[in-house]
């Protein structure tokens, strides 16, 4: 075999461990926020043009939540917030509409003083989804019918699962200690 063979066999190999390599870092990019992510991956591949823009993008929240201060609560803070909880679904009785709205307020407090930043619904969402995924869609719901509610156009029973909805996320921010888990 000619030296120009010789090297061309070793440039083919080494495109193809390069390849080899390349495949097997993006798939296991993949399989780190499929599981980060969880049914918010696959929400953001359906919204977007491709999986690779959608898979940017969720990097992209990872990367801005790291540069969050996301701090858990004092018990004492959770004692309170949980005793507000309770006051609030105790008012769902004669009030649900009102109840609702308190209870997407609670949410955003308890937000707030964590350190999330809480001026805008889409922003949250994408806050919140890189270290509650499991419970994004609850607040999805319960936002959704909060906001029907504000126009008068949700029923009791959609106003309680409103509120058993924010129960799940609220919970979970409130329950969790340390930074990024429980």
């Amino acid at each position: 075999m000619s030296t120009y063979a010789w090297v061309a066999v070793v440039v083919v190999a080494v495109v193809a461990v390069a390849a080899v390599v390349y495949v097997m870092q993006q798939q296991k990019r993949r399989n780190h926020l499929r599981e980060r992510f969880g049914p918010e991956y696959e929400r953001m591949v359906a919204e977007r043009e491709n999986r690779r823009e959608a898979e940017q993008e969720l990097l992209a929240r990872e990367q801005r939540h790291a540069k969050l201060d996301i701090r858990p609560l004092p018990e004492e803070a959770r004692d309170t917030y949980a005793n507000r909880w309770t006051e609030v679904q105790e008012r769902f009785v004669d009030a649900p509409g009102f109840a609702v709205t308190e209870a997407d307020q609670l949410v955003t407090a308890v937000m707030a003083e964590r350190g999330y930043p809480t001026e805008d619904f889409e922003q949250r969402l994408s806050d919140l989804s890189v270290g509650h995924a499991a419970t994004l869609d609850h607040y999805r719901t319960a936002h959704e019918i909060s906001g029907r509610a504000a126009r008068k156009e949700a029923s009791t029973e959609e106003l309680r699962q409103a509120m058993v909805h924010y129960r799940a996320l609220f919970e979970e921010l409130l329950q969790e200690t340390t930074r990024g888990g429980r």
